[in-house]
């Protein structure tokens, strides 16, 4: 599997980081097959760095930079430079997590709105990927995008709606579903899910966060993201091998990765 979506700087792995990352290779009891690689991702400037040293220390992990709504009031011009730097050197392979999110407000939705729009425009100039964060703000993260000019990039974690999904898709965009797509009220989500055409599907876990059921509670590692390919097979009628293939090879297609 190729877990497109994790935060293994997150401190929920302080106690085991190495022994989880390190691990994660290898078949356990929840994964028969192990995972071939791992996008851990920045939510700010300190997280990034943190992501980029686990991707220097591990082979089967790669990193990507930018700065998070959450976290957007302490932005400032420098970043943007910083990121460019990381991006030409291949120290990241993806301009994310970026977007805005409306459920929290914990930058002002101005300001989120001012800097998704510069690591957007950072992300075209360069032809990066960029690894989209929306919650709650579906018209204005659609409308900065389509802007933007960018066409290349991942919807993370998918909340939409299927005819949203299909508006992104038709952008050349990614689909990314994590554990979320199991949960119990999810039937909007699964209804995108199975809308997604093969070539543009992808599978996360967001750990330590949304780790699916039946693990829901628990603390999410990209092992668990099994079951979650298990759920989007049966859902689209398709194997598990299905899934795990197509979904690794969309993902090495789109952060280049050979």
């Amino acid at each position: 599997m190729f877990d497109t979506h994790s935060h293994y700087d997150s401190t929920k792995f302080d106690e085991d980081r190495d022994e989880v990352v390190a691990g994660l290779t290898a078949p356990n009891e929840f994964d028969p097959q192990g995972v071939k690689y791992a996008l851990t991702c920045g939510d700010s400037m300190e997280s990034s760095r943190r992501a980029i040293a686990l991707s220097e220390r591990f082979a089967h992990v790669f990193a990507a930079g930018g700065v998070h709504p959450h976290e957007a009031d302490g932005f400032c011009a420098e970043d943007l430079a910083v990121l460019e730097q990381w991006y030409v050197q291949k120290k990241i392979v993806a301009i994310g997590e970026i977007g805005l999110d409306y459920h929290y407000d914990f930058s002002p939705r101005d300001v989120q709105k001012r800097v998704f729009a510069a690591q957007l425009d950072l992300a075209k100039r360069l032809g990066a990927p960029v690894i989209i964060h929306d919650r709650e703000a579906h018209a204005d993260v659609y409308e900065a995008i389509l802007k933007s000019g960018v066409t290349r990039g991942v919807m993370h974690s998918y909340s939409g709606r299927r005819e949203m999904a299909r508006d992104y898709v038709e952008l050349g965009f990614y689909i990314s579903f994590s554990g979320s797509v199991t949960f119990k009220n999810a039937q909007g989500i699964v209804e995108a899910a199975k809308s997604v055409p093969e070539d543009r599907l992808l599978i996360e876990t967001d750990a330590p966060y949304l780790a699916p059921v039946p693990y829901r509670g628990r603390r999410n590692d990209s092992h668990l993201m099994y079951a979650t390919a298990e759920f989007l097979a049966f859902a689209r009628g398709v194997s598990v091998e299905s899934i795990i293939n197509s979904t690794r090879e969309n993902a090495k297609r789109l952060f280049s990765v050979e």
